[in-house]
């Protein structure tokens, strides 16, 4: 399917001029990346987006305003537009449906928390604006995965899909984590013991995570009714913690850090002691330490870096990606009245009786009887895709130190052996090991925006010298 800006008119011999842009998914990451280039980009280009689903919109209605998909940032912290952080309360105020649903937060709603829904239709109409604005591009959506990437002898790439080969001049991976399968695979003979023992009494499921989509699919099967007993299955036995009720404003000692993890440590918990009795909480210091985990993380040498991933990650992640405080309070009250257990251990084998466990302090695996095994968990990127393996094998990038995904800059470009790919970038988590809190919102928000600028700079230049 191919979409033009509003009045778009192609001669041919403009037609070969524009430059051919394309952005690999289509979620939020790469819906965002094509946000910023239709806003930052002033020559005209061609636009191709890749991603197996049909779907290019969040479809979702305010009438679904309720329904518990959990969203853990502010609206003070989503804008999707350069320099106007209050862009996405703006866009909340002048919708009359959303006002008459959340009159209390009137006249603004920074401080508050909607679902995924609500932030979806804003990111897709802010799309379809940038888009109705720029007469000069044409975006075309395929629905053909791409399983490899080449660099010709032009310069240019070659993106191999099941249906042939496509060129461009620059190519972005915005694939994000990726999630396992909903419901962990069972063998085919083993499937209709399944399904009988969930339509008989479906009375125990385990959930395997401790993040959001854990919380998120727990409240999900309550408010569908599902009465029975839970399990949530975690490794290190977090949950994530809860917002303030407070503005939580971003609060962090200005003193150089000291060096090495151990008393780096030392110096964020004396932070968030000290901003709890400054009566701010622990969360503005939190909030505060985003702004320098990065010049943090690099600062720490290969070996502190997978300690920390190995001991502090969950710690760190359950007090990054936090919850809303009155969600926090669900998940509290459903944890205090027994229906909902949390336990440490590693998940193994499915079952048609349940899943293998081996429980903290165990060596051995045991049956944990269930009948339904629900997958939470956010998978890494997967080195060994075709895609991937093609960008190491040609040269093209290389794995983060940590291997957990692609080594980047700050400005999305793909690092390789010999330094950057030129015109080759990767958005969002993909650069996880090189960026810590590139998965959240704001971060791939300024993430994208400076990719832009870098191509558009390029752009320009190439054009001058033409």
């Amino acid at each position: 399917m191919t979409v033009r800006g509003l009045f778009a008119g192609r001669s041919a011999m403009a037609a070969l001029s524009k430059p051919e842009i394309a952005i690999v998914g289509r979620g939020f990451s790469g819906i965002m990346m094509a946000i910023a280039l239709m806003k930052s980009m002033r020559v005209s280009f061609h636009l191709t987006m890749y991603d197996p689903h049909p779907s290019i919109s969040g479809g979702q209605v305010f009438s679904a305003a309720q329904r518990c998909e959990i969203l853990n940032s502010r609206v003070r912290d989503l804008s999707v537009a350069a320099g106007q952080p209050d862009d996405f309360n703006d866009w909340l105020c002048a919708n009359d449906e959303f006002r008459t649903a959340v009159p209390a937060a009137i006249p603004g709603f920074r401080q508050i928390f909607v679902p995924k829904g609500i932030f979806s239709d804003y990111v897709h109409q802010r799309f379809s604006e940038a888009l109705a604005r720029r007469s000069d591009i044409t975006v075309r959506f395929s629905h053909e995965p791409v399983t490899g990437l080449r660099k010709l002898a032009s310069g240019r790439f070659s993106l191999v899909r099941h249906g042939g080969n496509d060129e461009s001049d620059i190519v972005i991976f915005a694939t994000g984590f990726g999630m396992r399968p909903r419901d962990l695979e069972v063998s085919e003979e083993e499937r209709p013991l399944v399904r009988t023992r969930r339509l008989v009494d479906p009375r125990h499921a385990v959930l395997l995570g401790s993040g959001i989509r854990v919380v998120d699919q727990l409240f999900q099967m309550r408010d569908n009714g599902y009465a029975g007993k839970v399990t949530l299955i975690s490794r290190h036995g977090f949950l994530p913690q809860a917002h303030t009720q407070r503005a939580a404003s971003p609060s962090f000692p200005i003193d150089p850090l000291p060096q090495g993890l151990g008393r780096i440590v030392r110096f964020v918990r004396q932070a968030c002691a000290e901003a709890e009795a400054n009566g701010q909480g622990w969360q503005s210091a939190m909030n505060g330490l985003r702004r320098r985990a990065r010049s943090l993380w690099q600062s720490l040498s290969a070996q502190e870096k997978r300690q920390f991933n190995r001991h502090l990650r969950a710690i760190y992640d359950s007090h990054r990606n936090r919850l809303p405080a009155a969600v926090h309070a669900r998940l509290q009250q459903e944890l205090g009245e027994g229906r909902t257990v949390l336990r440490r251990g590693r998940a193994g084998r499915r079952l048609p009786e349940g899943i293998l466990v081996r429980w903290a302090g165990q060596d051995t695996e045991e049956l944990l009887r269930a009948d339904q095994v629900i997958e939470c968990r956010c998978s890494a990127p997967d080195l060994g895709t075709p895609l991937l393996r093609s960008l190491f094998a040609g040269g093209l990038a290389q794995p983060d130190e940590l291997e957990l995904g692609i080594a980047v800059a700050p400005t999305g470009e793909v690092l390789s052996s010999s330094g950057h790919t030129p015109n080759l970038f990767a958005i969002g988590p993909l650069g996880l090991g090189s960026l810590p809190d590139i998965d959240l919102v704001p971060e791939i928000v300024t993430q994208t925006y400076a990719a832009s600028r870098l191509i558009a700079t390029g752009k320009r230049m190439a054009l001058k010298a033409g």
